[in-house]
């Protein structure tokens, strides 16, 4: 018998979800037919590549396409685009979509939800056409032909909201396109909700450097719009010339579908799968609508990112077409850069692990990206935090200059084991002149930790 497989949304997880289930039905002798539904025109892109294609280091939208809409349907999922999902019924197993020529209901025997997130909007910001996102392709799009256009509107100056991963992104892509940019945060710091005060002050340091002012300690509160278009912003009292706004003060995840249909939520309003990727009997879900259990807190916490929403998808699919997988979870670790600067951060701050009755020690040392006396030598800057006592490693942050972000997945792994900083040290990690001094910064951190953490008097 033929079972059927719902997908609501069509980018990351849920297309991963639904090619995966495939394949293990089919290698399983079971018969799937799989439906995916997505209300918009655009399938498995990378929302992590939109800002690079804002700021034409990406030759075309296109390069951003993973796999095409043709390319699904060729391998046997039935992909409908343009094709909003408008409510669930558990009860009676079906789904009501709105394909533009009237709604219709779709039967279930599994449905995988993969809404994703939706960006957080102030009240300013509602239906002004140059107060735009950066998260999806059409916002992509929207701002390559704002930036592009001939008639006098394009903007000399850009006003980004928000400090975080995508606000510095997109900050660093205005810069890059010779426009005028200013980022505001509320914070003290770009980044304070991934790094401590002192790592956030390199972040500043990268983008000024591009040419970007950075307002820290200050909110937008309103906008000066005239005929749809942005002549000064508000910035906690003082007013800032912008012909456009880039909104990055976050998101959220977008359950609408699921809350109306009873599905629980978690503490961080996103649905709570268990490690199979399961909400419920026949309900799967993944992606940036859902909670990721953080192994450090050992509890539920809200990290969209496109690695978790592949992975997390994969599960589910191998679940739904009959075999056996299991998600498991994530430590924190995300990158980035700003202008010169290479940002990466994992596991928890200091102040985290003290919420949790964790005796956290942190040390920070300076250090170059590679030996001092080639020409690669960049400065690094290293922060790692352990246990006191115990010595496991909880976390750590790294920014510098060329090669200097991918060494947080050294740190990465650490935690995912359970290593101590010792542990790390002691580690055989490749040395060469070009890439690193003898003891690679890291382990530098590491070494300087592990003193701390042994020594009950510093």
């Amino acid at each position: 018998m033929t079972r059927r497989l719902v997908v609501i949304g069509a980018d990351a997880a849920g297309m991963s979800a639904a090619s995966q289930a495939l394949r293990v039905a089919a290698h399983l002798g079971r018969d799937l037919e799989v439906i995916a539904f997505e209300s918009t025109e655009h399938t498995s892109y990378s929302q992590c590549g939109i800002p690079y294609w804002v700021a034409g280091d990406v030759d075309g939208a296109d390069a951003l396409v993973a796999r095409t809409a043709e390319q699904h349907r060729a391998n046997g999922i039935d992909l409908r685009l343009g094709s909003a999902v408008t409510s669930i019924d558990l009860d009676a197993g079906h789904v009501v979509v709105d394909g533009g020529s009237g709604e219709q209901r779709v039967g279930f025997d599994e449905l995988m939800i993969g809404t994703g997130a939706e960006p957080i909007l102030p009240d300013w910001a509602r239906e002004v056409p140059s107060v735009l996102a950066m998260k999806t392709m059409d916002d992509g799009a929207a701002w390559r032909r704002l930036l592009a256009a001939t008639d006098g509107q394009a903007p000399e100056s850009v006003l980004v909201v928000g400090g975080g991963f995508i606000g510095v992104e997109a900050a660093e892509s205005f810069a890059k396109r010779g426009v005028r940019t200013t980022l505001v945060t509320r914070s003290s710091e770009p980044m304070a909700h991934s790094l401590d005060p002192q790592m956030g002050a390199l972040v500043r340091r990268g983008l000024e450097d591009l040419g970007v002012e950075v307002v820290t300690g200050a909110e937008v509160s309103g906008i000066e719009s005239r005929d749809g278009l942005i002549g000064a912003a508000c910035v906690s009292g003082v007013e800032h010339r912008a012909d456009a706004v880039a909104l990055a003060i976050g998101v959220r995840p977008r359950v609408g579908l699921a809350r109306a249909a009873g599905l629980p939520l978690g503490d961080h309003g996103g649905l709570v799968p268990d490690d199979r990727q399961q909400v419920a009997d026949g309900i799967w879900a993944a992606g940036d609508c859902c909670e990721v259990w953080d192994r450090l807190l050992e509890s539920h916490w809200y990290t969209p990112l496109g690695t978790h929403a592949n992975k997390a998808g994969k599960v589910a699919g191998t679940n739904i077409g009959g075999g056996t997988a299991r998600f498991a979870g994530s430590v924190g670790t995300a990158i980035t850069r700003a202008g010169a600067a290479e940002v990466a951060r994992t596991g928890l701050l200091p102040a985290w692990a003290g919420e949790r009755g964790l005796d956290a020690v942190q040390v920070t040392i300076e250090s170059t990206t590679a030996a001092g006396y080639m020409p690669e030598a960049d400065p690094v800057t290293v922060s790692v935090v352990g246990e006191r006592g115990s010595g496991r490693l909880l976390g750590g942050q790294i920014v510098g200059g060329r090669g200097a972000g991918k060494r947080i997945d050294v740190l990465a792994m650490a935690l995912w084991s359970g290593l101590t900083a010792a542990d790390v040290v002691d580690a055989d990690l490749a040395y060469c002149p070009p890439f690193s001094p003898t003891w690679d910064p890291v382990q530098i951190a590491c070494r300087k930790l592990d003193t701390a953490v042994r020594d009950p008097g510093r």
